[in-house]
């Protein structure tokens, strides 16, 4: 098929997408007495819901963008020791939500797990994802609020709430765990904001991502089509919300064909997913959370990321770079000047976080205390995995304690 026919039919099924969203109606999943009941349930009140406790606050960063940050203060078991416990912040990945940590159950969820290990967790949620969509002065619906991409998240969600955390609890450093996008924020941050990154005790980068010139996932699809084609067909708003018409799928046809919902959600196609290392009775829940949002300029980001094969700042075209930058073409990011102590793992099987990527990647970073390559895990085995916890969960666990 040639390159014109494949645009025209790639677009037409994105029209089709788009025009069933906006028609969809919330009504249709609502009433289901068989569903789990955390396809409806807030972070919070998935906490709450297996004993735990949970606070939630709004952290607002220095361009006005409100976000929303969960947090396990202590676990069931561990609420009468060490006090204050260490802070642990776990910042997700791309087109995720702090819900990632938790929507396992508790036995192989990390949030819930560090909790009982005597840790206060914290769960970050990015600008523009399902539950950080709010603005001092800006609207949603404004394109103005969804300017933003990777960059901002590294240079204005990440200090704005690793200070929070750092000031509510009194501690001077905390545990920072990133998967996927939220590694590429924390090597963007941590390697330009020395001071940001003397908070951090130490960083755990799981299916770590700071390029991605070799990747297969179909993500790279996107980078093919011309930037003013993407604007062209997304928009210049939001990127793949969380919406009804996932929810309707997810919640109808969840428990028959776990399989067919998860392939035909564009989270687990952009990220890859082995469905032997998943708990398939949970999908409705992992597909009423996920996607929870971008920005379209984000993911044109991700493009641009492709193409160049680089970790750099979003390319606004010369004039643009001009005006942003005061130079011509984007500045490029240096892991190598990133000093935080780092633990990484990284996946054989992975396509996003692809095994060449990373094997660059881990000749980049100065202080690298700790690799492990699973060799079967793909991209969502870092969360999602039902062996999780004896293949990594342990040894992060361990690591932390070590360090106190």
């Amino acid at each position: 098929m040639r390159s014109r026919e494949k645009m025209k039919w790639f677009t037409l099924c994105v029209g089709f997408l788009v025009t069933g969203l906006a028609q969809c109606r919330s009504n249709a999943f609502k009433n289901n007495k068989d569903l789990d009941p955390e396809v409806n349930m807030n972070i919070s009140e998935i906490i709450r819901r297996w004993g735990y406790p949970a606070e939630e606050y709004e952290v607002v960063t220095e361009d006005g963008y409100i976000l929303s940050v969960n947090r396990i203060p202590h676990g069931i078991k561990t609420k009468t020791l060490q006090e204050p416990k260490p802070a642990v912040f776990l910042q997700h990945g791309l087109l995720a939500a702090g819900s990632n940590w938790v929507t396992n159950l508790p036995n192989t969820s990390l949030g819930f797990l560090l909790a009982d290990a005597g840790f206060d967790v914290w769960l970050g949620n990015s600008r523009g994802n399902t539950w950080s969509r709010k603005h001092v002065k800006l609207n949603p619906k404004q394109t103005a609020y969804w300017a933003f991409s990777y960059d901002e998240m590294a240079k204005k969600d990440l200090p704005a709430v690793i200070d929070f955390i750092t000031k509510t609890t009194g501690q001077e450093q905390i545990f920072y765990v990133g998967h996927s996008q939220g590694t590429t924020i924390a090597f963007i941050a941590f390697s330009t904001m020395p001071e940001l990154a003397s908070k951090i005790k130490m960083f755990f980068a799981l299916a770590p991502v700071a390029t991605v010139a070799f990747t297969a996932s179909p993500m790279t699809k996107l980078s093919v089509f011309p930037e003013n084609l993407i604007w062209d067909i997304f928009g210049r708003k939001i990127f793949f919300p969380q919406n009804e018409l996932i929810k309707f799928f997810a919640t109808k046809f969840c428990s028959k064909k776990p399989l067919d919902v998860l392939c035909g959600n564009i989270f687990f196609l952009l990220c890859g997913f082995d469905e032997q290392n998943l708990n398939m009775t949970r999908t409705p829940v992992y597909t009423t959370h996920c996607p929870a949002g971008t920005s379209v300029q984000n993911m044109v980001h991700w493009a641009q990321a492709v193409k160049s094969g680089k970790l750099m700042a979003f390319d606004y075209g010369k004039a643009g770079n001009m005006a942003h930058y005061n130079q011509s073409t984007p500045p490029v990011y240096n892991v190598k000047d990133m000093k935080v102590p780092t633990a990484l793992w990284s996946g054989g099987q992975d396509t996003l976080a692809d095994p060449s990527d990373v094997g660059v990647l881990l000749t980049q970073i100065p202080n690298l205390v700790y690799h492990r390559n699973i060799q079967h895990w793909e991209h969502l085995d870092f969360i999602w995995g039902l062996d999780s916890p004896q293949e990594m969960y342990d040894d992060m666990i361990k690591l932390m304690h070590e360090q106190l």
